[in-house]
């Protein structure tokens, strides 16, 4: 299995994320559960995959609050024995998600401005002025400063940030393979490209799980990867 590819399970519940689990097989071999499967039985689809089925699990919980907190939380999560989670990448909150995941093998991955914004969004925000791209390269060396194993950005960060003096990691959604439909993401590239500006991992979501064989799209998206 290319474990570069990350499936998102966004569909509604761990009853369905089993389902496409099994439609997938042995194609796929990395998950990714996010916030909104977390009442939908999303911890519990994360064990079953880890632990009954053997898969690499990405735990997208954008954790953002004060540091006792994040601390606390990342080390009850940790007790998962998951791949990656994500924080938002502001310093305070990646040096206490690592406290948090002292001893245990999760990753933490550091989330720099989401793939689903544009600059209007940031202004919206009352996010500094400036260029989206290199804010964004910005939050990367700050986080990976905070001691990140990694970091979430667009395809279109992937090699500024892979040119920063000890990068790490480097997970990308808003990947779309060529013709899909773009949905809420605004900041795309297609796989082959993601992976060539350096990206480790590319997540893909929507174009795998609502195709009509998802594995066929899956193993699709895998050749497309250099």
């Amino acid at each position: 299995m290319d474990d570069r590819l990350i499936v998102a399970l966004d569909v509604p519940d761990a009853v369905a994320g089993l389902d496409l689990a099994d439609r997938l097989g042995d194609a796929v071999g990395f998950y990714k559960i996010g916030l909104g499967m977390l009442t939908g039985g999303g911890l519990a689809l994360a064990n079953e995959l880890k632990q009954e089925r053997g898969k690499r699990i990405f735990l997208d919980m954008k954790l953002f609050d004060i540091g006792a907190t994040i601390e606390a939380a990342v080390r009850g999560l940790a007790r998962f024995d998951l791949d990656f989670l994500t924080v938002h990448g502001d310093p305070h909150v990646v040096r206490a998600a690592k406290q948090g995941a002292a001893g245990s093998n999760l990753k933490i991955l550091g989330v720099t401005i989401l793939t689903s914004l544009d600059r209007a969004d940031l202004d919206a925000g009352m996010i500094r002025p400036g260029d989206l791209h290199q804010i964004t390269v910005e939050r990367a060396a700050r986080a990976f400063d905070a001691g990140a194993d990694g970091i979430i950005c667009s395809p279109r960060e992937a090699a500024a940030i892979r040119a920063l003096p000890g990068s790490r990691l480097i997970v990308t959604p808003g990947v779309r393979p060529a013709g899909a439909a773009l949905g809420d993401q605004k900041r795309v590239e297609t796989p082959a490209s993601a992976i060539a500006a350096g990206a480790d991992h590319i997540v893909v979501g929507r174009p795998v799980w609502k195709a009509d064989d998802p594995r066929a799209a899956a193993q699709a998206i895998l050749a497309e990867l250099p």
